[in-house]
């Protein structure tokens, strides 16, 4: 069979390599589109070289034509073992299987990789596809948790892509160094060497297909250790590197769900919905043949915070449907619902199965605040310190912010309002250094209600005057109704008791009888009679069951 570029005796060949000419223009200059429409229709009047066939597929793969980039890689793949070709041979393997392996198509990658090693034992001959043949074994170690095997095999792949000097497979190899590195706890060595797989590819030295991956494979891993600015960096690097391809279509929306979750953390909720929203929207619409789950779980993110409840529990139905864990959001969800039982048994189910430490720490957070909310304290400790090792292991600010929010939410619930303070202050400047309002304004409230239980009245007003004014920017409404609640409370009505007569308060409310509180606090039974009848002139009370109610409505229980 003759192929597109070879000259037939009516002189069409002439035409057919006319064209091939503008498909190949098409494709150096990265118009994805283009090149794939022209190799397209020269493949049906002509079978396309090998060469070809793997640019068809290219093309194909970044304008999210799956099954057209499967088919034209399996076709390259046979033309290039009819030929001899070994090497090229083992590559287009090694990228099918890659494809399926992403697809969660396990049994065909696997077989499509032991084909290409397969190939590589009769070629012989040592080359750099048998370090490409390493990344699925790489990738397979570190979802296992074998960083130490993960870590070594990189490093023997990096190992070959220097000596071959290929820039694809050297700064691929590097950057799941990093990444073994990072799950190690070792921070600052394994971001540097995601920071050094990044500079080949922001001087745009590598392959666009290995250029778009190493960008989400990075950012990823950035988010995962709470590297933010990093992660803020490279996600602006990425929309510019798509915005220079028009007709790119594979990673913008990946890009998407990024921005989508830098922009909630900075602050601009209108703007992240858009951008998950979007992300959504291309695969309901069928441009994208993948369905974004985490994109999902974005939007029902974003939802949950603004108090749109019932978009907020589609959405997760969403991501869970297609393959994305919805928690812990579905269990803020249930407690936002006052489903408190429903939202304990989720976290506890998801908190009993994840093993990671950081996809742990990633539910921790929730886990406190649920604990706490159905009076679990034990739990939530047992959660807070676990949170403050990670924190630790880590070197992770962020993770120590986190750490010590949960830490001072749990001396609240505890009563102790000065130990609340010391952990809650720290958390706050954190939050507030890397611009992140929500985070910022949330503390904020329990600053306040730490200041109101110590009886600083001025404290605690000033604290949710500024909750309030990030809320209220926000559009974080279920926020903002709180914080408005707790402002609308006359001073007067707090601040009036003494710390020990907010203390046999809380006591009261929890059931307790006099004396059994004259027993937990040490005093005389007619000390805590006195107390009582201070509390019940100056709040205007009448029975110990109002008082309890009143402790609850003032969020002192």
């Amino acid at each position: 069979m003759e192929g597109a570029d070879e000259q037939n005796a009516d002189g069409s060949g002439s035409a057919l390599h006319a064209e091939l000419s503008i498909g190949r223009d098409c494709f150096g200059r990265h118009d994805w589109a283009d090149a794939f429409a022209v190799f397209s229709r020269i493949d049906r009047e002509a079978p396309l070289s090998a060469e070809d066939l793997e640019r068809l597929a290219i093309s194909a793969y970044l304008t999210n034509r799956d099954e057209d980039a499967l088919r034209a890689f399996d076709r390259a793949h046979r033309a290039y073992v009819e030929a001899n070709d070994c090497t090229r041979a083992v590559r287009t393997a090694f990228w099918l299987g890659f494809r399926l392996a992403s697809r969660g198509q396990t049994g065909p990658a696997s077989g499509w990789f032991s084909r290409a090693k397969r190939l590589l034992q009769r070629h012989g001959k040592d080359c750099v596809e048998r370090g490409y043949l390493m990344i699925p074994v790489i990738e397979e170690k570190l979802a296992e948790g074998d960083f130490d095997s993960a870590l070594h095999e990189a490093k023997n792949a990096a190992d070959i892509g220097e000596r071959f000097q290929d820039a694809d497979l050297l700064s691929v190899a590097l950057h799941l160094q990093g990444r073994a590195l990072l799950r190690k706890g070792s921070v600052a060595a394994g971001l540097a060497l995601l920071d050094e797989a990044m500079v080949a590819v922001i001087e745009d030295e590598l392959s666009p297909l290995m250029t778009g991956l190493i960008y989400c494979s990075v950012i990823e891993a950035c988010h995962d250790i709470y590297a933010f600015d990093r992660a803020r960096e490279w996600t602006s690097a990425l929309a510019a590197w798509c915005s220079k391809q028009p007709q790119i279509v594979a990673f913008t929306g990946t890009c998407l769900v990024h921005r989508a979750e830098i922009m909630q953390l900075a602050g601009a909720w209108g703007d992240a919905i858009a951008e998950a929203g979007r992300a959504c929207e291309r695969f309901l619409d069928g441009f994208d043949p993948q369905p974004p789950a985490t994109a999902f779980y974005q939007r029902a993110e974003m939802h949950r915070l603004r108090g749109e409840l019932d978009a907020a529990e589609e959405d997760y139905r969403r991501a869970s449907r297609f393959g994305h864990e919805p928690q812990p959001g579905l269990a803020l969800l249930r407690l936002a619902q006052g489903r408190k039982d429903a939202a304990i048994a989720a976290i506890r189910r998801v908190i009993g199965t994840t093993k990671d430490r950081l996809h742990r720490a990633r539910l921790l957070p929730a886990y406190v605040e649920t604990a706490i909310s159905v009076g679990e304290l034990g739990e939530a400790k047992q959660a807070c310190g676990e949170l403050e090792e990670i924190a630790a292991a880590f070197k992770s600010t962020v993770l120590s912010a986190m750490a010590n929010q949960a830490r001072g939410a749990l001396a609240l619930a505890n009563r102790d309002a000065g130990a609340a303070l010391v952990t809650l202050r720290p958390a706050f400047e954190v939050w507030n250094a890397i611009d992140a309002p929500y985070e910022a304004a949330r503390i904020r409230i329990q600053i306040g209600l730490a200041c109101r239980a110590q009886g600083d009245g001025d404290g605690a007003d000033f604290e949710f005057a500024a909750a309030k004014a990030g809320f209220d920017r926000l559009g974080a409404y279920p926020d903002l109704r709180r914080v408005e609640d707790l402002m609308a409370r006359p001073r007067a009505g707090l601040h009036g008791l003494s710390q020990r007569e907010l203390q046999v308060l809380r006591l009261i409310a929890t059931g307790k009888t006099n004396k059994a509180i004259a027993d937990e606090l040490f005093l005389s039974e007619r000390t805590i009679e006195r107390h009582v009848s201070n509390i019940f002139t100056k709040l205007d009370l009448s029975s110990r069951a109002a008082a309890t109610a009143w402790a609850y409505g003032h969020h002192l229980v």
